[in-house]
């Protein structure tokens, strides 16, 4: 990819030789690097806290394919309580159809973020601290904004998935990454 935009840039200067769909694509490619990355380290930073991984992931892909909206909150070492609204307890093990039954539109406890601690949904529709920066391109809504402000105070771990574009996230020290949802 180095030498093919070593290539472009070489080429720029040319009035007649219009690079605009190459560089899309290079740009494409590099969102899927990125993509890559995220979802390895993703799983990298859950296992340690998380047997369940692959129910969550399911879940994050279903959620995603049907444009269903959703904030999942993974307790890592930091506690968790000084930074959430508190939420209606649930108290079961991680499945994805509990999930997906939580996040389905119009669901009681559809709104909000869901708790997760070791293998447990501890609670849901809880509310969380919003990102005090709005500089970033990829916060697009509230739920985004929601799972960058509480990577912002703690270790967790906040998946997050728009329901206006179907795309799955993460948030992680302040920052959000893209998830593979194929």
């Amino acid at each position: 990819m180095i030498s093919k935009l070593e290539v472009l840039a070489a080429t720029l200067d040319h009035e007649g030789n219009c690079l605009l769909g190459e560089l899309e694509q290079i740009k494409k490619n590099f969102l899927q690097i990125e993509s890559n990355a995220a979802t390895f380290y993703l799983n990298c930073y859950l296992s340690p806290f998380i047997e369940r991984y692959t129910d969550l992931s399911l879940t994050i892909r279903s959620l995603s394919n049907r444009r269903h909206g959703a904030l999942i909150v993974v307790e890592r070492k930091d506690p968790l309580d000084p930074f959430l609204q508190p939420g209606i307890p649930v108290g079961a093990p991680i499945s994805h159809t509990l999930l997906e039954s939580i996040f389905y539109p119009g669901s009681p406890l559809h709104d909000g973020a869901v708790l997760i601690r070791a293998d447990r949904i501890v609670s849901a529709k809880h509310v969380l601290p919003l990102a005090a920066s709005q500089d970033d391109e990829r916060i697009t809504g509230t739920r985004h904004r929601a799972a960058v402000g509480l990577s912002e105070r703690c270790d967790a771990i906040v998946l997050v998935v728009s329901e206006e574009t179907g795309k799955a996230s993460f948030a992680s020290e302040g920052q959000l990454y893209p998830v593979i949802t194929p």
